[in-house]
């Protein structure tokens, strides 16, 4: 049986709960899922500086679990829709890495001009930033947010519901869209819920980033320590395990 960890960049267990379902529905039983919390940070990530740590305690996450004495991962998924670390972890991980975002990024672009609908204001920018470095910037038409953030969404499914339908339609009249995104770990689920009042596919970036990483393949070569030629100061005895490839 393939495992698959997911890693909750933010430290609300609710959260990894909700990825917990979400992701091993969308696996299958010939997967078993394991989702873990990130050990510091914010309860949820809706700004740069909760995004910067977010990306910290995604390596430390994953440095955790390596010396915990867990079973090892066939792959690994960052479940935020904003993917903080993707790149640090790939650099240092021996299996597939990918996020939430990158893997729907991908789905939407082969479907052809696609928007994204997310809660958090703060988002906007953040996730151009991030398709651009993911190269789907033309691609993208274009990003609409709502102010409630994926929390408070996800404390109210009801209200959410009726929300991001709206938001969802008021996207793909604005930008001419052949599919939308609705991203957020706690937006899971929310785009069957939609799906029947908008006019076009919505892609829930939860089943998206599960389909995305079972797809993948193993990396072709060794992965390095991160920062190995660094002295590193002040991390945990699990991030300095990582950092200078030791394991505890």
């Amino acid at each position: 049986m393939r495992q698959l960890l997911v890693i909750n960049p933010n430290t609300s267990d609710s959260v990894t709960a909700l990825l917990q379902r979400h992701v091993q529905a969308a696996a299958g039983d010939q997967v078993r899922v394991m989702a873990i919390t990130a050990r510091f940070g914010a309860p949820y990530i809706a700004d740069e500086a909760s995004f910067a740590v977010a990306g910290h305690a995604t390596l430390d996450a994953w440095a955790a679990h390596l010396n915990s004495g867990a079973p090892a991962p066939d792959a690994v998924l960052i479940g935020c829709f904003g993917d903080p670390g993707l790149m640090a972890l790939r650099e240092s991980c021996p299996v597939p890495v990918t996020g939430l975002a990158e893997a729907a990024l991908a789905e939407a672009a082969q479907q052809g001009r696609f928007a994204i609908v997310t809660g958090g204001e703060r988002w906007g920018p953040m996730l151009q930033r991030l398709a651009q470095a993911l190269g789907y910037a033309t691609a993208l038409a274009g990003i609409h947010t709502v102010a409630p953030t994926g929390a408070q969404l996800a404390a109210d499914p009801a209200a959410a519901r009726q929300l991001l339908a709206q938001a969802c339609r008021d996207a793909v009249q604005r930008f001419d869209v052949r599919v939308v995104i609705l991203g957020g770990a706690g937006l899971a689920g929310m785009a069957a819920a939609v799906q029947a009042d908008v006019p076009v596919p919505v892609i829930d970036s939860v089943v998206a980033g599960t389909r995305g990483v079972l797809g993948l393949q193993p990396p072709g070569a060794a992965r390095q320590a991160p920062g190995f030629d660094v002295d590193w100061r002040g991390l945990s005895p699990d991030m300095t395990a990582l950092c200078t490839g030791q394991r505890r």
